[in-house]
């Protein structure tokens, strides 16, 4: 199913009942007890707890790259876990952006060349990327950054970039991993702002933080704790 056509008669995600659990040696670590919450189309949703809370297990989980030791994981309906790898590897690139908390950009990449990168896998053509690339750079404020290196940039201007990155292919969820985490709380703001702003234009956005002020913007936080969570 395309992301345009994204189901609402039903949540566009759904957690059931998932637990994992993580061997270590002889010993069992158990990360989530048990999780159950939805997520609907056009929601900005917070994920917030402590360091070793579970909430980044459960990131992943959502991301479809963590396979949950128990449970389902349901995206527009489909089981993602159900899938085969290859079928869920075709529906992150689909319907999912991640935005990583320490950018995760080519240093040898201009501004320009990082973004396009989602599409090499795309079959655009490379005029319509270029295009794709100009359009969401002048979304996050960058239009002018286009053949600067990473390391030419500021914090918050490497954070927006991993931002257009994401979205470059109209995904219609985005996943956020401490998006503000190596921000000083000026720019980290001015990031909040704009993920307030992309969901205002009907970005589903899902963001994981440990910082309270953070789930300001946010319409809905899920509290997460020693492997369970709260649905606020």
């Amino acid at each position: 199913m395309h992301p345009a056509t994204v189901n609402n008669t039903e949540h566009l995600i759904e957690f059931q009942a998932i637990g994992k659990e993580y061997k270590v040696g002889d010993t069992t670590v158990q990360a989530i007890r048990q999780m159950d919450f939805f997520i609907d189309d056009g929601e900005f949703v917070g994920i917030m707890g402590q360091s070793g809370s579970g909430k980044s297990t459960l990131l992943a989980i959502l991301g479809g790259l963590n396979h949950p030791s128990r449970g389902r994981v349901l995206l527009d309906g489909l089981d993602i876990y159900g899938l085969s790898s290859e079928q869920r590897a075709d529906l992150r690139s689909e319907y999912l952006g991640f935005v990583f908390q320490s950018f995760q950009l080519i240093p040898y990449l201009t501004v320009l060349e990082n973004i396009k990168l989602p599409m090499a896998i795309t079959g655009v053509a490379a005029k319509k990327q270029d295009e794709m690339a100009m359009a969401v750079l002048a979304r996050v404020g960058l239009a002018d950054k286009t053949s600067r290196l990473p390391d030419q940039l500021s914090g918050g201007e490497q954070e927006r970039v991993a931002i257009a990155r994401a979205i470059v292919n109209n995904p219609p969820i985005l996943l956020a991993d401490e998006p503000t985490g190596n921000l000083d709380s000026a720019t980290a703001e001015e990031i909040l702002s704009l993920l307030h702003q992309l969901n205002r234009e009907g970005q589903t956005i899902i963001m994981v933080t440990h910082n309270p002020e953070a789930c300001c913007h946010a319409t809905r936080t899920i509290l997460v704790k020693d492997g369970t969570c709260t649905v606020q």
